[in-house]
């Protein structure tokens, strides 16, 4: 299991359970892979750690998402006149994944935390992970929900997610379009679930 110093780990769930209809599909999908590799991008919880190593995961973990929400973090550059992401700096923090090794990629609303000009090089490094047949998992907001940025996700089980759904910070940045999802991930084979939340469950596959 490779760790990072950005994981976080924490025992209590405060958020309200849902099942999840891409989850679902996710781990039928999986459901041949004895001992999936799955790369888990947010705040790690107990839960989440439990869940996937019962199901026999090698988990990767690093808290990308709050480091993406944070305007005076060391990625962001205001040397000129207007503030650049620096995603190469922000990559740079990932853990040793080898390319082709992953059968999941789980990293929550990230897509919606970060700059539009990051996301190209973002997700190009997650699909470079991925297996053939490997899945990048995503939550994307609906352009109606105008808060929540700072939502956190979680594994109450294999197929319903937890979450901290009081956040009531404004979203940085647009909502992506499908199409653009689409346009993002490299061959465009993308899956979306509707939910009752205004979100998104997003599935690219590779």
């Amino acid at each position: 299991m490779a760790f990072t110093k950005s994981q976080e780990v924490g025992r209590t769930a405060t958020g309200s359970p849902v099942a999840s209809q891409g989850l679902q599909w996710l781990w039928q999908y999986l459901s041949n892979v004895r001992h999936p590799r799955v790369f888990e991008c947010g705040p790690i919880r107990q839960s989440t750690l439990d869940v996937l190593l019962l199901r026999g995961a090698k988990l990767y973990l690093a808290d990308l998402i709050t480091p993406s929400l944070q305007t005076n973090s060391p990625f962001w550059s205001h040397q000129g006149k207007t503030p650049v992401f620096l995603i190469d700096d922000f990559l740079a923090q990932l853990p040793a994944i080898p390319p082709e090794s992953l059968s999941a990629i789980c990293c929550w609303g990230l897509l919606d935390t970060l700059p539009r000009e990051a996301l190209p090089k973002l997700v190009e490094r997650f699909h470079s992970y991925l297996q053939p047949n490997g899945v990048l998992f995503s939550v994307i907001r609906e352009p109606n929900l105008t808060v929540g940025a700072e939502t956190r996700w979680w594994f109450e089980t294999l197929t319903v997610l937890g979450s901290s759904d009081k956040s009531q910070k404004p979203f940085p940045y647009p909502a992506l379009t499908n199409r653009e999802v689409e346009k993002l991930f490299p061959g465009g084979n993308v899956k979306t679930f509707l939910t009752r939340s205004g979100r998104r469950e997003v599935l690219g596959v590779k």
